[in-house]
């Protein structure tokens, strides 16, 4: 029998018994166990964990540990905390995250394209008024991230009809349709060509505070943002004086710097944000077990670790 496989996260009682459930289904050869079910004697003979949101003291008590499973995509949190204990970390590249995500970057686009937060204001007042409709192949739409979430992202949109541009931090091939740029000029001419950006980058050094004042001041005027990579990658503050001045249009976040958000976060109340409860992406218990089944049944056969993040890239 293969030895036990930890299980360390931070969910509510439901949400992690429907990821053991799934687990066990996907890995019925393996014993997989929370973490407070197992002794001292057990955590020190444990190879892999697998994790979610963990808590990093919990972590340290598995000496021993070859890798790290996460089942979140993201996982800057991990580098940060984890990262200088040398234990290898693989993220969960899951194809059905990527096809939710893009579903989720369609609905917004279509929601901001339509002019739907205006539609919104309008009910609010009681103003019967019909808009003048913008087609897709009228509207830009700039993507910042050219990864597995960001090709996904951008084969849907050109399938709807839009312009699509995206952006990555050295030149990439770009799927058919859109227009590719790159590096720090790239980023400037995307964001001044886009009427809706859409940011897909993970949470980087490089990345932190990204989109501050200064870019928004070189996005067109009117143009919109959603942001569903990281929320440290947008500077509230600037973003909110962009929304105020009319710079741009309309935000619409589903990630933030803290999450959730604080009762007194000024981006609730603002007419110029739509508020969502980091719903973009989500991880499913299925899909992503059986990512984690594949990894862990090929490191059984062969010993060797799935492909890790890299520490200095922090993705």
């Amino acid at each position: 029998m293969s030895e036990t496989i930890a299980f360390v996260g931070n969910l509510d009682a439901e949400e992690e018994a429907d990821f053991l459930a799934a687990l066990a289904a996907a890995l019925p050869e393996e014993t997989i166990r929370p973490f407070r079910h197992l002794s001292a004697a057990e955590r020190a003979a444990i190879r892999i964990a697998i994790v979610a949101n963990p808590d990093p003291a919990e972590v340290a008590q598995l000496p021993n540990l070859a890798w790290i499973q996460s089942l979140w995509a993201g996982v800057e949190r991990l580098v940060r905390d984890l990262g200088q204990s040398g234990v290898p970390i693989v993220r969960l590249i899951d194809p059905e995250l990527a096809r939710t995500m893009a579903e989720a970057v369609l609905a917004w686009t279509y929601y901001l394209q339509r002019d739907m937060p205006a539609y919104r204001r309008q009910q609010e007042a009681g103003t019967w008024r019909q808009l003048a409709y913008r087609p897709p192949n009228e509207t830009t739409v700039g993507l910042l991230g050219l990864g597995a979430l960001g090709s996904a992202a951008a084969e849907r949109l050109v399938g709807a009809g839009f312009r699509v541009s995206a952006w990555s931090r050295s030149p990439k091939d770009v799927p058919p349709g859109v227009t590719g740029f790159s590096g720090a000029e790239g980023l400037g001419d995307l964001l001044a060509t886009s009427d809706i950006a859409v940011c897909l980058l993970p949470l980087t050094g490089e990345t932190r505070g990204l989109l501050e004042a200064g870019r928004f001041a070189a996005m067109k005027p009117g143009a919109a943002l959603i942001n569903f990579g990281r929320g440290p990658i947008v500077a509230t503050d600037a973003l909110l004086a962009a929304l105020d001045a009319g710079q741009l249009s309309h935000a619409v976040l589903d990630v933030f710097e803290v999450e959730p958000l604080p009762p007194d976060s000024p981006l609730w109340r603002h007419p110029g944000v739509t508020v969502l409860p980091h719903i973009s992406g989500p991880t499913t218990p299925r899909s992503s077990a059986a990512i984690v089944a594949g990894n862990v049944r090929a490191y059984r056969a062969s010993g060797r670790i799935p492909q890790a993040v890299d520490m200095t890239r922090g993705y």
